[in-house]
């Protein structure tokens, strides 16, 4: 994340204050209405993926997310991440509640509070990728109970690590846009979870196959979409950070699907429109932490990288018996880890930073091995809280559904609805309300069969 040091005028109070910059507080404000879409855009992405009789739940996580989150930044969370640093570890709580935000001015051009809003939509996206990995088997209460601890013990300090000016930040690790604090953070979180939960009742034997791949499509048209803004938007300004992480994103996120569906047709005969939607976002997530260090060809190797392992790395859940029911682990913790690795192989010290080429540009090894730390640091910090607090939520009040409730469906045991509602009542009127036609237009003659019998059958 980077805010540029803004132009400065006279404060009548004394001293100068940056000016307003209005053409990057426009881009930003811009930008943090493309991430809040990509949250509904995630879940449509992974309800489209669950069973017909789990879309719901799925679905529920993801909101669930956007209501929790944002309070908790409110409240403390964007103090703990950028506040003022304590020993590297977390920002202390001056501006809890935002307090003082509103007459605190601008830095780099963009009111205070809009970066605060800005970050907090990071947050939310964060915390909903988690979710994915529970599909079909997970109780909503209990969701958010870890959801919010999670988001208090886990990103809220790794944020302040790596964009606060935390230790990862002080040590040089590149990450313009999240790869570690956003998706290996959530990836590792997503395995401890899938471990602390358990298989699926009928997994792997039984095929869970997506109830509604055009959905799919649609989540991952939305997630692609709202990206710019997520990269883009890292830049604090509408300046050359922000084309170049335009550009990358879209040929990266390309040849990203080309490398998966390729991988697919090698392997099983056949490209998948389900192999398409992934290999898009693993290549989201591969470019997230490079796209402002890379030039466009890097970028789209990165993709072709990022898709082809990743579509690999989805047949680790049957090597090693975990169930990560939509591939949180293969797709964002594999893939995060690929893109900060790769910036220490892609890197151009003309957009990096003085320093920062990377090993194919004739840099020398310290790049990759500050990355690797990174890395390696976040991973293991959020594997080993979020399995701490899953396992405790399942030993007290109990993470996961029943097995009676998995199979009748999680989304009548969870929420008393279904996505999808076929039956029919009073002599045909449901029928009929489900076509369009309102039952008076029904013709009067003799009788039939009923309507709801014919649907029936």
């Amino acid at each position: 994340m980077l805010r540029d040091a803004g132009r400065e005028e006279n404060d009548p109070r004394g001293g100068s204050v940056p000016e307003l910059d209005s053409g990057a507080t426009a881009w930003i404000l811009t930008s943090a209405a493309l991430v809040l879409l990509m949250t509904p855009g995630l879940a449509l992405f992974y309800g489209g993926m669950t069973r017909s009789k789990s879309v719901l739940n799925m679905m529920m996580m993801s909101f669930g997310a956007i209501g929790l989150v944002s309070l908790l930044w409110v409240f403390y969370g964007y103090s703990i991440a950028f506040g003022e640093d304590v020993g590297g570890i977390t920002g202390d709580l001056s501006a809890a509640g935002l307090r003082g935000m509103l007459e605190s001015g601008t830095e780099g051009g963009i009111p205070d509070l809009l970066f605060a809003g800005f970050q907090l939509m990071f947050a939310v996206i964060t915390v909903a990728l988690i979710s994915g990995a529970i599909a079909d088997r997970a109780k909503f209460g209990p969701w958010l109970l870890f959801a919010g601890l999670w988001a208090t013990l886990v990103y809220f300090p790794v944020a302040h690590w790596v964009w606060g000016g935390g230790w990862i930040f002080e040590l040089g690790v590149l990450d313009f846009a999240g790869g570690t604090a956003v998706h290996i953070n959530a990836g590792a979180a997503a395995l401890a979870l899938a471990l602390v939960l358990g298989k699926r009742v009928g997994w792997p034997k039984d095929k869970f196959k997506p109830h509604n791949l055009p959905m799919v499509l649609l989540g991952a048209g939305l997630l692609w979409f709202g990206w710019f803004g997520f990269n883009a938007g890292s830049a604090g300004a509408a300046n050359g950070a922000a084309a170049i992480s335009l550009i990358n994103t879209q040929v990266a996120t390309a040849a990203a699907v080309l490398g998966w569906i390729v991988v697919e047709w090698i392997r099983d005969g056949k490209p998948t429109t389900l192999g398409a939607a992934s290999g898009a976002v693993a290549g989201l997530v591969g470019i997230t932490p490079a796209c402002a260090f890379l030039e466009p060809l890097g970028a789209i190797a990165l993709g072709v990288i990022a898709g082809a392992v990743c579509a690999l790395a989805v047949g680790l859940k049957y090597r090693f018996k975990y169930d990560d029911s939509l591939d949180v682990v293969a797709v964002h913790m594999i893939g995060g880890i690929i893109g900060s690795l790769l910036i220490g192989f892609l890197a151009i010290e003309v957009l990096a930073g003085e320093g920062n080429d990377g090993l194919l540009y004739g840099g020398g090894i310290a790049l990759l091995g500050k990355q690797a730390v990174g890395v390696i640091a976040v991973l293991v910090y959020s594997f080993v809280v979020a399995y701490v607090i899953g396992f405790a939520i399942e030993k007290t009040i109990g993470f996961r559904a029943s097995a009676d409730a998995e199979v009748e469906g999680i989304d009548t045991a969870e929420h008393a609805e279904s996505a999808y509602e076929f039956s029919s009542t009073g002599g045909g009127g449901g029928a009929f309300a489900a076509a369009g036609i309102a039952p008076s237009t029904t013709p009067k003659t003799e009788p039939t069969e009923p309507v709801s019998e014919k649907v029936a059958g």
